[in-house]
């Protein structure tokens, strides 16, 4: 039995699992701003099913930390090309991965902008069935997270 500090049991399906508690407590704007979009992004992004305020789903919704971190892969996943509707498939096609599982699951893309899965040494592309065997892996670019400080982009400096 797991007894570090900050994770609970939960079952859901017959099976047990760890599940860590939540942390935070963020408006949509102060979310937003962390994940490099506007609160009103964080809020359709909620609706959509990208993400969701797991602090309090009332009004308003609050955010935990761990959300943020999933509105924040959600972006990257979008500047990278990666489509709408691959992002939803994707969030379904993940639910293994807990409650957050496009932070948690080895995600990357590949220069046209295609989900991929990494994992066990293997590649696996999203596909309209859900996660395809690559019999030749493509050079793929991981996916970070990387949360914002004052909603300004990061800038890159020579040296």
């Amino acid at each position: 039995m797991d007894t570090r500090p900050g994770l609970a049991k939960q079952a859901r399906g017959g099976h047990t699992f760890t599940v860590a508690r939540v942390h935070g407590h963020f408006l949509a704007g102060e979310a937003g701003e962390l994940a490099g979009v506007s609160g009103n992004t964080i809020g359709q992004w909620a609706r959509w099913g990208y993400i969701r305020p797991s602090q309090s789903a009332g009004v308003p919704h609050v955010y935990s930390v761990e959300d943020v971190a999933e509105a924040a892969i959600v972006h990257a996943l979008l500047e990278r090309g990666v489509r709408h509707r691959d992002i939803r498939r994707a969030i379904d096609r993940l639910e293994g991965y807990g409650d957050w599982p496009l932070s948690e699951a080895p995600l990357a893309t590949t220069p046209e902008g295609r989900l991929v899965l990494q994992e066990n040494g293997a590649v696996y592309a999203l596909s309209p069935r859900g996660w395809q065997l690559m019999a030749t892996p493509p050079v793929v670019d991981e996916v970070r997270l990387r949360l914002r400080r004052g909603g300004s982009r990061p800038s890159t400096a020579a040296g």
